[in-house]
């Protein structure tokens, strides 16, 4: 499914909840997501699962 391939979606709120929700289908369809996020931890946690899903 690369519906979003060759665009960038930047996420606010992707640590947790529907950002994070949102970041990680942006991601499956093919975008490149900029994870934005006021806890990094969070936000690591996010981009760690979205690059381990390829």
């Amino acid at each position: 499914m690369d519906r979003l391939a060759g665009r960038v979606a930047l996420v606010t709120g992707a640590g947790q909840g529907i950002g994070r929700g949102i970041a990680l289908v942006f991601a499956r369809a093919g975008a490149r997501v900029c994870v934005a996020e006021l806890k990094e931890h969070r936000a690591e946690r996010t981009a760690q699962e979205i690059r381990a899903a390829g």
